[in-house]
């Protein structure tokens, strides 16, 4: 097959950073050259497939993995360039079920991936040439509405935010064969209505960070570097002092029938993704209803969050990245036409906005990768 996207100017680039934002509505990836004083160049998009959404790149950033959530589900592997970004397509494989989060172990052999719908993990075995086997490893039962699926920073240990259960699922892994068995306990159980969502891990693997949809908090966590078991420690919200908005409820799969009846939504807390700065000192949360982007300091010793600022972002903020660096945050809404490009201010967190640019319809999630 043919490439599908390449970046204005062509010429390969010695070092690079690219970022990529799938559309679910449009069907296909949009394909950016980020330079370094954090402008823009978009470039063709990558096709890909209806409600295409979750996206993960390899450790050796070799491949950029994307989920299509309409039937049939399958995962869209293309290969990319590391002089101009570009994605070609290599090879598409069934998925077991309509997946919102995918991500990869360590070693980029196994593909991990969380169902909310569905109610279910999976582990799909991945090849050197980066192509998904098409038959699980694994297929597993876990709580209701399972949104991630994230390995640690050993590769010894899997955890599962399950939203509708209020459950984190606690995993023993292994990398030579790939299957995932129950740690002991297997779960730990938060507060009733939290809705644990996304997460992310400390570089030093000392700690867990999960973002509540329904509260818009985030809850650290100490991982036990021996057991991977965790310990819950402190929660702060990413909200600002004035909000208006409450706590929310768990909605319906996309295109599930398990939806709930219908509610007035206007005024929920809609927290959506969790990243952290690569020092490890700043935190950043998307919520949705309210289009804004919330910020952290972490005290990297206690894991300790402080809430710092909020700002304006798009609208419905569901997918945000930070570049390698540090230095600059993409945002995109799923009912905008445009993504922003922020500078972030490593002293206090803020985030002054640099530019929109275009972007395609239901922008959903961000990938940004660099290379030295």
């Amino acid at each position: 097959m043919t490439a599908m996207a390449s970046l204005v100017g062509g010429a390969p680039a010695v070092a690079a950073t690219f970022v990529y934002i799938s559309h679910a509505d449009d069907g296909d990836i949009g394909v950016y050259k980020m330079l370094d004083s954090g402008e823009l160049q978009p470039g063709a998009r990558a096709k890909a497939a209806s409600v295409v959404m979750p996206m993960a790149v390899s450790p050796d950033r070799r491949f950029l993995y994307a989920a299509s959530r309409s039937k049939p589900y399958r995962v869209h592997v293309y290969s990319i360039n590391r002089g101009t970004g570009e994605l070609t397509p290599v090879s598409t494989s069934p998925l077991a079920e309509s997946f919102p989060y995918i991500s990869l172990d360590k070693t980029g052999r196994f593909l991990f991936a969380a169902s909310y719908g569905g109610h279910v993990i999976s582990v799909n075995a991945v090849g050197r040439d980066g192509r998904v086997s098409p038959e699980p490893l694994q297929v597993i039962p876990v709580g209701r509405n399972a949104h991630s699926i994230r390995v640690d920073a050993s590769n010894r240990f899997v955890y599962v935010a399950t939203l509708g259960s209020d459950e984190i699922f606690m995993f023993k892994f292994d990398a030579k064969t790939g299957r995932l068995s129950s740690n002991t306990p297997a779960v730990y159980l938060m507060k009733a209505m939290t809705g644990p969502r996304h997460f992310v891990t400390s570089s030093d693997n000392k700690h867990l960070y999960l973002l509540s949809e329904l509260l818009g908090t985030v809850t650290t966590f100490a991982i036990d570097g021996n057991t991977g078991l965790l310990t819950e420690l402190s929660s702060a919200s990413g909200l600002p002092p004035n909000t208006k908005l409450g706590p929310g409820a768990p909605r319906g799969a996309i295109g599930g029938t398990n939806a709930p009846p219908p509610r007035d939504t206007s005024n929920d807390i809609w927290a959506a993704d969790i990243h952290m700065t690569p020092d490890g000192k700043l935190l950043y949360i998307s919520e949705r209803t309210g289009d804004m982007l919330g910020a952290f300091s972490v005290d990297g010793a206690s894991g300790k969050l402080t809430y710092l600022s909020s700002t304006p972002t798009e609208r419905q903020p569901r997918g945000f990245a930070v570049d390698p660096k540090g230095r600059f945050l993409v945002a995109t809404g799923e009912k905008s036409d445009t993504i922003s490009v922020y500078a972030i201010d490593p002293g206090n967190g803020a985030l002054k906005l640099l530019n929109k640019y275009p972007a395609g319809k239901g922008a959903n999630w961000v990938e940004i990768v660099g290379f030295d």
